[in-house]
C-alpha cells in the first residue's frame, strides 16, 4: 500500500470522502512517525489506485503534504506524477 500524509485533519476527511465517493479502498490510519506531517491521519491506498488517486489530489486540489511508499522500515516519498 501507499500512504498519503496531510497537513490537516479536515483534508484527511475530505480525501477520505473523495475516495469513498470512487469506491476505491483506503485505510484512514495514524501518520506513522517516520513520516513527518501537520496531521494525525493519513490514508493508505492500493498502489494500482495510484493514477486515479493523483487525478483526485489534482482537480479537487486537495492539499497533502505528499505520497509515500514503504521501504523497510521507514517511507520514501514519491512522486505527484501520474505517469
Amino acid at each position: 500500500m501507499l500512504l498519503i500524509a496531510f497537513d490537516s485533519t479536515q483534508q484527511a476527511l475530505r480525501m477520505e470522502m473523495l475516495l469513498d465517493s470512487l469506491d476505491i479502498e483506503s485505510d484512514t490510519q495514524p501518520t506513522p512517525k517516520s513520516v513527518t506531517a501537520g496531521c494525525a491521519l493519513s490514508i493508505g491506498f492500493l498502489e494500482t489506485d495510484l493514477p486515479t488517486v493523483i487525478k483526485v489530489i489534482q482537480e479537487e486540489k486537495v492539499e497533502i503534504r505528499g505520497l509515500f511508499r514503504k521501504n523497510g522500515l521507514s517511507y520514501e516519498g514519491i512522486s505527484l506524477r501520474s505517469d
